[in-house]
């Protein structure tokens, strides 16, 4: 049985940082391209950040220079490094993974639609 299971949410002021952790099961991971998404309430799931199988990083421009996707394919986890957090970053966060050999802008667009996703942990950034 498949498991993504995030952590790491949590509410921060402007500027501050947070690192989301996605513990993955049930997966051969090296062979999976893996990523985040967020979804504000009333608007359009949005691609964050993937990983794919050459572990080549992918980011959403509204993210470039500030967050940092990264993976420990020994334990099975995969992070989101987040910094310099705005208020526009408010979001309920996914980790999400996908066997089919996604990369680039294809899977920062299709993210949000893997095979398989976390329940995920909501991230608040006040101003």
């Amino acid at each position: 049985q498949v498991q993504l299971t995030e952590s790491g949410g949590g509410s921060v002021q402007s500027g501050g940082s947070l690192r989301l952790s996605c513990v993955v099961s049930g997966i051969t991971y090296d062979r999976y391209c893996m990523g985040w998404f967020r979804q504000i309430p009333g608007k359009e799931r949005e691609g964050v950040a993937t990983i794919d199988t050459t572990g080549t990083a992918t980011y959403a421009e509204s993210v470039k220079g500030r967050f940092t996707i990264s993976h420990d394919n020994s334990r099975k986890l995969l992070y989101l490094q987040m910094t310099n957090l705005k208020p526009e970053d408010t979001a309920l966060y996914y980790c999400a993974a996908d066997s089919l050999p996604y990369g680039g802008s294809a899977s920062l667009k299709l993210v949000p639609v893997f095979g398989f996703r976390g329940q995920g942990t909501q991230v608040t950034v006040s101003s």
